[in-house]
């Protein structure tokens, strides 16, 4: 059974929900900001405190001070948050993901003693560094629950099963369970969760970060890529009234003012991400390339730039924007792409990521 946690909310106050911090303390700092975040509200923190980024124990630090602060604070577990113990379980392969996956909070706590993983010969001694070094951090960890539940939804990282009880989901589910939102489940409220980022279900559709609230469904996905794509967002979902907003923040710099309308009449749209990036080629022009996505089946237009072939296959280089944006004068975006002949790729105001003329941004 699920460590799930019930919490009697005052619908007279705003209920925050985040996911997926990934060790960006200034990305989520900024995110309160902009949210006017007090006391006052209700804040859930839904599991990936750690791993991608840069700063995973200033997260942690961090997150337990504002719990400390108020009784208005819950944070569950995400998958990336327990990695100690296949450390603790002596599984194997969490030596070559600490050798490939630098930004990892075992690597940070490795590096704050001066020590690296060539000086342990093995994963008990490796296990024991972490138990008496960061005994407090991993203890505070593994107190945090699974879910929390609430008269109207349920808060959890990566989703529950299709079962009468949902409590019974396995705990490894809950932390992991892939695309979530292409899946159903028998709970009878809105089931809100993080850990897959939302463009991922964005193949036909306009490539955005922005929260999927489906009440048909009865989910809420809110996963923004932060840390994992280029052009990803942290996203905060806003529960006020029995009303539900998004507010977001990403780390692209550089604003641009639009110095000339386009319309894209032919109203393309769409994403490529991992790893559907085997493509056919139907129609080469000179900036873009119409081709079909070989695993979905779909028509996407890729930016020339973005192609790579080897041997006989065509394939997308990474993830990728495959909308085109119509942008009015005066309109503010900010910059994704700008080295690639013909086309700049902008993300305007409403978190929507596509391919605008050059000639948009003036000389």
């Amino acid at each position: 059974m699920l460590d799930v946690r019930r919490v009697d909310i005052d619908k007279t106050k705003r209920s925050i929900v985040i996911s997926d911090i990934h060790a960006n303390l200034e990305l989520f700092k900024k995110l309160l900001d902009k949210l006017n975040y007090t006391n006052d509200d209700y804040l859930f923190i839904n599991g990936d405190l750690c791993e991608k980024g840069d700063n995973s124990l200033d997260v942690i630090e961090f997150v337990r001070n504002l719990s400390r602060e108020t009784k208005h604070v819950y944070v569950t577990k995400g998958n990336c948050d327990v990695l100690h113990r296949s450390v603790y379980n002596g599984s194997e392969w969490i030596i070559p993901y600490m050798n490939t996956r630098k930004k990892s909070v075992l690597n940070e706590m490795l590096s704050i003693k001066g020590r690296s993983l060539d000086d342990f010969p093995s994963l008990e001694e490796l296990s024991q560094f972490y138990r008496q070094h960061f005994h407090n951090e991993i203890e505070w960890i593994e107190s945090l629950p699974i879910a929390y539940e609430t008269d109207d939804y349920i808060i959890v990282h990566a989703g529950i099963d299709r079962i009468e009880d949902w409590k019974k989901t396995e705990e490894s589910m809950a932390l992991s369970i892939p695309a979530f939102y292409e899946k159903e489940h028998n709970a009878e409220k809105m089931v809100i969760v993080g850990h897959w980022p939302v463009v991922n279900y964005r193949s036909d559709e306009i490539c955005s970060h922005n929260p999927i609230i489906d009440f048909h469904k009865r989910i809420i996905s809110i996963d923004g890529g932060n840390q994992i794509k280029d052009d990803g967002q942290l996203n905060a979902l806003v529960i006020e009234k029995d009303t539900y907003t998004f507010i977001y923040v990403d780390e692209l710099k550089e604003e641009k003012v639009i110095q000339r309308d386009y319309t894209d009449s032919l109203n393309r749209k769409g994403t490529v991400t991992y790893p559907n990036y085997e493509m056919k080629i139907i129609k080469k022009e000179p900036y873009f390339t119409l081709c079909e996505n070989s695993n979905l089946g779909l028509q996407q237009w890729i930016k020339n730039e973005y192609l790579s072939y080897k041997e006989d296959q065509v394939y997308c280089k990474d993830d990728l924007s495959t909308t085109f944006l119509s942008v009015k004068l005066g309109e503010k975006v900010w910059i994704v792409d700008k080295e690639c002949d013909g086309f700049v790729l902008v993300k305007n105001r409403d978190g929507e990521v596509g391919w605008i003329p050059f000639e948009c941004l003036g000389s």
